[in-house]
């Protein structure tokens, strides 16, 4: 790789650290209006536990003895691991027991796993091509899990025609994100980060097309509840359920 190649994507790869971190830190504004409220409500845990094994796996990948001159890989999932903690913990407090105990487990499960990947690929795995592979191939498979992981708030966007608690903010950070590594793995390719972050840009792609298209039914249905004197969305969730549930229960013969 030429000089000016290394310094492309040494340039490429700290806007990369630059927008990732925007990304770490995006959900600031949705925690803080957890903390205000008390309650996680209908937001979702599952984006902050993907997105701290994502930078478990890709910190493990950047050491030299797995994948060598991949400091900026190494020094913002660093970063993120430390993020992410402290965000799953806030949300462990403002969480009730049942959500408590699910993501307990999911984080000890998460723990296990890397410790597992660190020891078999730093102790039994022998060269540092077959490392990469290894670890670069598990990294694709919770890079893409990372980005996919707000599917499960997007099937209640649909279902409520409501934005409010899929923030906007952590999806734009995630199409800037995707774009910027997918460029930096192309300088030179590197498949690992290429392909899951190329498919990441395209989710995001996606919430930001919901966004624009629920957008002001948001605001609508916020006005709504407000004059109603309905605090929040949760309420309207469960109410609808409850009604499913009685609409669609047996009757007694």
């Amino acid at each position: 790789m030429s000089g000016t190649a290394v310094i492309v994507r040494t340039v490429v790869g700290i806007i990369g650290n630059i927008i990732s971190a925007c990304m770490f830190l995006s959900p600031l504004p949705t925690f803080v209006k957890i903390w205000k409220k008390g309650s996680v409500e209908q937001y979702s845990a599952v984006p902050y536990l993907a997105t701290l094994m994502n930078c478990m796996v890709w910190t493990l990948y950047g050491l030299p003895m797995v994948h060598p001159h991949s400091l900026l890989v190494v020094t913002i999932n660093g970063a993120g691991c430390f993020i992410e903690i402290i965000y799953i913990t806030l949300y462990f407090i403002y969480s009730d027991r049942n959500k408590r105990l699910k993501l307990f487990l999911a984080f000890i499960l998460e723990l296990i796993f890397i410790t597992l990947l660190a020891f078999v690929s730093l102790t039994m795995v022998h060269t540092v091509n077959k490392r990469s592979a290894i670890v670069g191939t598990i990294c694709m498979l919770f890079n893409v899990t990372m980005y996919a992981s707000p599917l499960s708030i997007m099937k209640l966007v649909i279902k409520t025609k409501s934005v409010e608690f899929m923030p906007f903010y952590l999806s734009l950070a995630s199409f800037g994100n995707g774009v910027s590594w997918t460029i930096y793995a192309l300088i030179p390719f590197d498949p690992f980060i290429a392909i899951p972050n190329g498919i990441g840009t395209m989710f995001a792609v996606v919430q930001l097309i919901l966004y624009a298209t629920y957008y002001k039914s948001t605001k609508q249905q916020i006005a709504a509840r407000n004059a109603k004197g309905v605090k929040n969305l949760s309420e309207v969730v469960v109410a609808n359920d409850n009604i499913n549930k009685i609409s669609y229960a047996p009757t007694a013969k």
